[in-house]
């Protein structure tokens, strides 16, 4: 049986401050150094650098350009000032990847965000952060692979070949596309095989790529760096063959007028682009398969930041230069999903040029760019779910290690059933709509994380060490922050659900099983029963006020809508009023009724066990205390949550 840390707090002390517990950096450290857990290290400078630029340079670039530019029915567009969005994405980007390389040079450990903030800010936040990283890196590659198969579908439909395919590949669009899409295509249902009457419609296109991806995977870290340096080259080679080809095309008369919209729209591409950023943390995954991490890590970090920077900043320069903002936003949405294609047909028309050549070469890098994106955030969340397992969080099934290859071979394999099978069924919008919010929130946990350390513990070695002190921190807050707010409101309640369901977890099985609170429980169950329903109480309160007050944010910008004749302070009291009426409260929102009941039929029926076998087993005053507090709690949020239910049903129904 494993002892007690002398971290791990009593009862006795238990207060909201005590749910922050941290785990030491040097415990962190001396459990990665575990041999039949170990992994192999066989990654240097180079390798880290196109890990970052493979899993930086992908759908964003390709597929969010045009409607960053040219905006959409709730954001306005940055136009040819598209240039500026991505530079100001750079920066707060800059500002996080500073903090990343501090702290992957002080704790080489795989678990990117997750391993700093256990360190930092204490095993709730790392759970937090854990779960979500899921958004990032899985939820974040189903709509990657979705996207990779309508694109391998254009590629293969403009792939001629005389005597075989003269007309191009047509791949049926019943095996390359959810239910839900195929239902606003004409056609698709008719031209599905059917079973019992029922069309059978999914994609296994992304099945496939993501299948390939896991083998490769599982085949080892070395295979997979080489396979990744492949297609980080040829998307590279791609996008600076659209550089050259579009800029003998460019017309300046394009770039007038340049701020169509002003700062707003400056500010929404820059929140909308963001997205193409995403993937230079994940070079911190690999930690513990570095040579020299300490060294490496923060050189491949920051410079897959820098080579990307400048490639996006030329490529918004040629785009906005080849198809003038009106004409951009007079496209249809599904063409501005493929911008670059898109605007060399543009010029290919305006200047009577078969251009169908060139189209067919950055459709293909386009191809190779997904699935870099693809295999770096696939190599990237089993480590954040082997880092988890080795803290006890998950079950240890995740903390296997290959015995020849040296991978995480079953984290390997659960990930990518995990996204291949929402992949096959799933649309992309609902899978983006849950990814952007979360890894906005990852970056400012890891920037406060920064700020935490220097102050408890000034005086650890830092083989890098972000510059300015504190500003860089505080500035990589304030900037992600800025960020979020051009986000689409819809997406803070939808995050605040995936948090809620991540609560459920946490208390059913992490806080129970943690090696750093949970693994005494045999010792005094009393003790470590009190301590969970102390925990999962606190959470169902945190978790319920999250949903209560992002509906309610919601309700209240949707109100400032109704009133726009308004102005000042009665536009902002009447948006308020509309947002304490009944009314809004009473529709159907599932983002909010879904995990209220997870709260209060799983999350609250766990306390309440937890709670009163705390209470047979006996205990001191101070437990007592705690655990009658978390007992009260728990029924309470139960009870007023199946009234809302009861309410909600009475009238709907």
């Amino acid at each position: 049986m494993e002892t007690k840390r002398a971290d791990q707090p009593s009862v006795n002390r238990m207060t909201f401050r005590g749910l922050f517990r941290v785990k030491p950096l040097d415990a962190i450290l001396e459990d990665a150094e575990e041999p039949e857990h170990q992994l192999k290290r066989a990654l240097g400078p180079v390798q880290l650098t196109l890990f970052g630029i493979g899993a930086i340079i992908g759908a964003g670039i390709f597929a969010t350009i045009g409607t960053a530019a040219a905006g959409d029915a709730n954001r306005p567009g940055a136009g040819p000032a598209l240039m500026v969005s991505f530079v100001i994405t750079a920066i707060v980007c800059a500002f996080t990847a500073l903090c990343y390389a501090e702290f992957a040079s002080m704790v080489p450990i795989s678990g990117s965000a997750y391993t700093y903030s256990y360190a930092t800010l204490g095993e709730v936040i790392a759970w937090i952060i854990g779960w979500d990283l899921i958004i990032e890196y899985a939820v974040g590659n189903i709509a990657v692979a979705i996207s990779w198969a309508n694109y391998f579908k254009t590629l293969m439909a403009g792939l001629h070949i005389p005597g075989i395919a003269p007309n191009g590949i047509i791949i049926p669009d019943w095996i390359s596309m959810d239910y839900r899409t195929a239902a606003k295509v004409p056609g698709v249902y008719e031209s599905a095989p059917h079973i019992f009457g029922k069309p059978i419609i999914f994609n296994i296109l992304a099945v496939a790529i993501v299948t390939l991806i896991t083998v490769v995977l599982i085949w080892g870290i070395r295979e997979s760096a080489r396979f990744n340096a492949v297609m980080v080259g040829i998307k590279i080679l791609v996008l600076t063959f659209f550089i050259v080809v579009g800029f003998t095309y460019v017309q300046p008369a394009n770039w007038k007028p340049f701020n169509p919209n002003g700062f707003a729209g400056i500010s929404a591409g820059a929140a909308i682009v963001f997205f193409a950023y995403i993937g230079f943390d994940a070079v911190s995954t690999v930690a513990e398969e570095t040579r020299n991490p300490r060294r490496n890590l923060p050189i491949g970090i920051i410079a897959s930041l820098i080579i990307c920077t400048i490639f996006y900043a030329v490529v918004a320069c040629v785009f906005t230069g080849l198809i003038s903002y009106p004409d951009l936003k007079a496209k249809l949405a599904t063409e501005q999903a493929e911008p670059l294609t898109m605007a060399l047909q543009h010029v290919g028309q305006q200047f009577h040029t078969d251009l169908g050549w060139a189209i067919g070469i950055v459709a293909f890098g386009s191809v190779i760019a997904h699935t870099a994106v693809l295999l770096v955030f696939q190599l990237g969340q089993p480590r954040i779910f082997f880092s988890m397992a080795r803290d006890g969080l998950l079950p240890k099934i995740f903390y296997k290690v290959h015995p020849r290859f040296r991978t995480p071979h079953i984290s390997t394999i659960i990930t990518g059933v995990f996204v291949a099978s929402f992949a096959a069924v799933a649309s992309i919008d609902e899978m983006v709509d849950l990814t952007n919010i979360g890894t906005l929130f990852a970056f400012i946990l890891v920037c406060a994380g920064i700020i935490v350390l220097r102050v408890k513990d000034p005086a650890r070695h830092r083989p890098f060490r972000v510059p300015f002190g504190l500003v860089i921190p505080i500035l990589g807050i304030v900037s992600c922050l800025y960020l979020i707010y051009f986000l689409p409101p819809t997406s803070w309640l939808r995050f605040a659900a995936w948090l809620n369901f991540g609560f459920v977890i946490y208390v059913g099985y992490g806080a129970v099983h943690s090696r750093l609170t949970g693994r005494h429980h045999a010792e005094r169950p009393a003790e470590h029963n009190a301590r969970t329903a102390y925990t999962g109480a606190w959470l169902a309160i945190i978790g319920i006020a999250l949903l209560v007050f992002m509906r309610g944010f919601d309700v209240w910008l949707d109100a400032l809508k109704t009133h726009e004749d308004m102005s000042g302070a009665a536009k902002i009291m009447a948006a308020v009023s509309d947002v304490l009426k009944t009314a809004p409260w009473m529709e159907v929102s599932w983002f909010l009724i879904v995990p209220l009941a997870l709260n209060a039929f799983v999350l609250c029926p766990i306390v309440i066990v937890r709670a009163l076998k705390a209470g047979r087993e006996g205990g001191n005053d101070g437990q007592a205390g705690v655990t009658a507090s978390s007992l009260i709690i728990a029924i309470v949020l139960a009870a007023v949550s199946v009234v809302y239910f009861l309410l909600l049903a009475r009238h709907n129904l």
